[in-house]
């Protein structure tokens, strides 16, 4: 029988939907017998996964304009793009800093740049979109399966993989904005996949090349708004199956990304001068999987490794000009199902993180740290509604040793559609080489200040709640959830000299003591008449710093996307998107400053032309929200209203 607050949920959640959506007709809702993986590593259906989870699949990509994953996930409830500099942004979900998401590449680690490398969002572009069969993205701590890094939660990327005939896809799109300030945007992506020997040896091929030229300040043309990008990418791999029990993976991934802008040194009449990056990325993986009559084994080794050159032009001198990040990695696990009842994971991982750069003056430039972790997991199915994960992971530590991060979850699901789930768990994140390095120096907010390493750092802990109720009805779904995180020793930069003074201003990585991030989570799925179907989602956040008693930097405490789609028959769709971002607050020599409330809005079409043929199209920030234009306290422009057209084939 449902409880009373659970019940609550579910009504609150019905009424606040269907206050702004209208009467429910025919069309397809949330399916939420689709498997997912990330929330416990092994198969589950996202109604019985214990963990709150989006998935954003293949279909929702190909219908919009989509150059990394901070484009992908727009419009994912609980996720904010927060600036980090140089008008680049990373991914915050539910209100944890962004350096708190962990990104995944099918289940594997990729290098955090922004762990090791200021103002870096390069962990965005690892992978073509075009590779892309589908992304979970996992709202709360996951330290339980992943370690450190997984605090705030997880963004899995899974590829497509090569099934028994070849299929292949080219896309082809480009981008023009409505303004003549630069900023122009050019996209092609080919996949192919298919048996090279039937049922034994398979390949996988996916390329991409993209191009945004920068986008010049309105006030001051001879200074870059957002930065000119290139990337040319490819991966490949060989998918080797000896018998139907086995599979063993080889891949390879190589990418090289161009960035430019054009700067100027503090002083307000120093000369302008171009800042380029040359990024190289690389993953090499090989993986082995069994599915045997008692159970199911994996063992991956793979390593990544990313390279950033820093160079000025007009005789400027770089900070960081070069710095190298290399992370080894091995992790196996085993999964057995006992007593019909239990299904229990055991596994372990090494890591080794390498970091070169110049700026680790004290350690000759180079800097390292190893990893081992344990893990230990148990599904339990109670009964027919019930199931409840128990689960652990234990990470040492070279600087904490052991740090234990458990986790425990309970998921009542019942076949008329209503789930109601619920759990807590713990996570923690070690300081980031850089944070900890004695000496380490770098330039902050675009000349603003110095940042400087402090090895007396302690790790960040994270301790979290959440309740959680969904009901799937014909023709609608609704959700609601409450969720509450409480941190111990939230790493900061504070300043400690000549606060406020532009090129002055000295900074240290420090711990704040205490703070509290607490949420409401409302979203609702409506079939409407004529063909049309609506969606909306939104986040209510209250982030506290609970030490200093003022509200975290950075947070909005609103957010809302919703999505009006028009089928009415299967050749060609319409859809209208909108992004809300509530009002939200900064700090300058502690003193607060407000941001306003903004709001986008986008449109995409598509048609198709032939089975093998389609040509979509659209508007994207149909409003022209400029947002650094209206308020130069705001540190990530919007690039602007932006025509796009493309051409996806298949064959």
């Amino acid at each position: 029988m449902t409880s009373i607050p659970s019940r609550r949920l579910s009504l609150l959640s019905l009424s606040a939907t269907l206050a702004l959506l209208p009467v429910a007709a025919n069309a397809d809702v949330l399916d939420l017998q689709s498997l997912v993986v990330t929330a416990t590593n092994t198969e589950r259906s996202l109604q019985d996964a214990p963990a709150s989870i989006t998935v954003i699949n293949r279909e929702d990509l190909a219908s919009r304009p989509v150059q990394d994953l901070e484009d992908a996930l727009r419009g994912t409830p609980g996720v904010q793009f927060s600036g980090i500099g140089l008008g680049r942004r990373g991914i915050s979900i539910r209100g944890m800093d962004a350096e708190q998401t962990l990104v995944l590449i099918n289940g594997q680690r990729i290098n955090t740049a922004a762990s090791a490398i200021a103002h870096a969002d390069f962990d965005l572009g690892w992978v073509p979109v075009e590779a892309i069969e589908r992304i979970e993205v996992v709202r709360g701590p996951m330290s339980a399966l992943y370690g450190s890094e997984a605090l705030g939660g997880v963004v899995n990327v899974i590829t497509r993989k090569a099934t028994d005939k070849w299929l292949g896809n080219i896309t082809l799109n480009g981008g023009v904005p409505d303004h003549s300030h630069g900023g122009q945007t050019h996209q092609l992506g080919v996949y192919a996949g298919g048996p090279l020997v039937p049922e034994v040896l398979g390949l996988t091929f996916t390329g991409e090349s993209r191009k945004r030229q920068e986008t010049a300040d309105r006030d001051d043309p001879a200074l870059s708004e957002l930065e000119g990008r290139e990337s040319q990418s490819a991966s490949v791999t060989l998918s080797w199956t000896p018998d139907t029990a086995q599979q063993i993976d080889l891949s390879l991934g190589r990418g090289r990304e161009d960035r430019w802008r054009n700067m100027r040194s503090a002083a307000p009449t120093a000369p302008e001068y171009e800042s380029q990056d040359d990024i190289e990325r690389e993953q090499l993986s090989l993986s082995h999987t069994g599915n045997w009559s008692w159970g199911k084994t994996t063992l991956r080794a793979y390593r990544n490794t990313l390279e950033r050159e820093n160079s000025y032009t007009r005789g400027q001198t770089p900070t960081n000009p070069w710095q190298s990040m290399t992370d080894d990695i091995a992790d196996a696990s085993v999964t057995l199902p006992l007593d019909g009842r239990h299904l229990l994971s055991l596994g372990g991982e090494w890591r080794r993180e390498q970091l070169e750069d110049d700026s680790l003056t004290l350690t000759a430039g180079k800097a390292k740290a190893v990893h081992r972790a344990l893990f230990l997991q148990d599904e339990i199915q109670l009964h027919e509604d019930w199931s409840l994960l128990l689960g652990s992971r234990f990470d040492q530590h070279q600087d904490y040793g052991w740090q234990k991060s458990p986790r425990a979850y309970l998921v009542y699901s019942r076949e008329d559609g209503l789930t109601i789930k619920g759990g807590g768990g713990r996570g923690f994140k070690a300081p980031t080489l850089k944070q900890l390095a004695p000496g380490y120096e770098a330039i902050g907010g675009g000349g603003q200040f110095t940042i400087r390493g402090n090895p007396d750092l302690k790790p960040e802990i994270n301790t979290t709640y959440e309740l959680v109720a969904d009901y799937v009805g014909s023709g609608w779904s609704a959700s609601a959830g409450i969720f509450q995180n409480n941190l111990r020793g939230l790493i900061q930069t504070i300043c400690v000299s000549d606060c406020g003074i532009r090129g002055q201003e000295l900074r240290n990585y420090d711990n704040v003591d205490r703070a509290r991030i607490r949420g409401l989570e409302l979203g609702g799925e409506l079939d409407l008449p004529a063909s049309l179907h609506w969606g909306i989602n939104y986040t209510y956040l209250d982030a506290i710093d609970r030490s200093a008693d003022q509200r975290l930097a950075g947070r909005s405490r609103h957010l809302a996307n919703t999505h009006l789609k028009w089928a009415p028959h299967d050749r060609f769709s319409a859809q209208l998107r909108g992004e809300y971002v509530g009002s939200q607050l900064g700090y300058s020599r502690n003193v607060a400053y407000g941001l306003p409330a903004y709001s986008l809005w986008h449109l995409e079409l598509s048609q198709q032309l032939t089975p093998d043929l389609t040509l979509r199209g659209g508007i994207e920030n149909i409003g022209d929200e400029r947002l650094a234009d209206d308020n130069a306290l705001f540190n990530y422009p919007e690039p602007g209203r932006t025509f796009h057209v493309g051409l996806s084939m298949s064959f």
